[in-house]
């Protein structure tokens, strides 16, 4: 198993319709905030999945929250989530656009950990997907190590192992600025131009680039 990264990144994906409220709103809320907030919001995950992260799924670490109530990030680009809405076909996803609009949104692990702690907000990563039964729950950097950092950068994933292991996530509780994102990745310049006219007014721009390879 490869050794924990010396600065890991880590991954939210989105539509690029949602990308001007997120600027506007100063960040990404859970889903727990944008139901709250009644935000209008162009959804790409599963509804079944989502319901159970909101109504029945508990952050181990952190007793009495549930999963639905923090930001999600993956600890890689091209994930698993990201080549389901690439095929289009899974009976539980009624988005159809694939993965082009999709946007990444990256930040810096260590960055956003110590924001979180200097501002009293709850974090967590799980070893596999947090919409999980199963998933284990960490609140410390010294334990990173229990992700399986050879399954996150697997470019194949047919193996139950390596499926598990590349879904594992990053939350954080409630709120995530957005400051603390360093770069966009976009599928092509098509999709980069637009994101720039979302940024041309915004204090905080960070990096557009098309990263065909976090892609499908």
């Amino acid at each position: 198993m490869k050794q924990v990264p010396a600065h890991p990144k880590i991954y939210h994906i989105t539509h690029l319709r949602n990308l001007a409220q997120i600027v506007v709103t100063g960040g990404l809320w859970s889903d727990a905030g944008r139901i709250e907030q009644g935000l209008d919001c162009k959804i790409v995950g599963m509804s079944e999945i989502k319901r159970r992260r909101l109504e029945e799924l508990e952050v181990g670490c952190h007793p009495a929250t549930k999963v639905g109530q923090y930001v999600p990030f993956y600890f890689c680009p091209r994930s698993i989530m990201l080549y389901i809405l690439h095929q289009g076909n899974h009976p539980d996803l009624d988005y159809r656009e694939g993965q082009q609009p999709i946007v990444h949104l990256q930040a810096d692990l260590r960055a956003t950990v110590k924001w979180a702690d200097q501002n009293d907000v709850r974090w967590a990563f799980s070893t596999t997907n947090a919409g999980t039964r199963y998933a284990g729950f960490y609140a410390s950097l010294d334990q990173l190590h229990e992700v399986n950092w050879t399954a996150v950068s697997a470019t194949d994933f047919r193996s139950a192992e390596i499926k598990d292991g590349k879904q594992a996530e990053f939350l954080i509780h409630n709120w995530f600025p957005w400051e603390l994102i360093e770069k966009i990745g976009v599928f092509n310049q098509n999709i980069n131009n637009e994101v720039l006219k979302v940024l041309a007014a915004v204090e905080h721009a960070p990096i557009v680039s098309v990263e065909r390879g976090w892609y499908y």
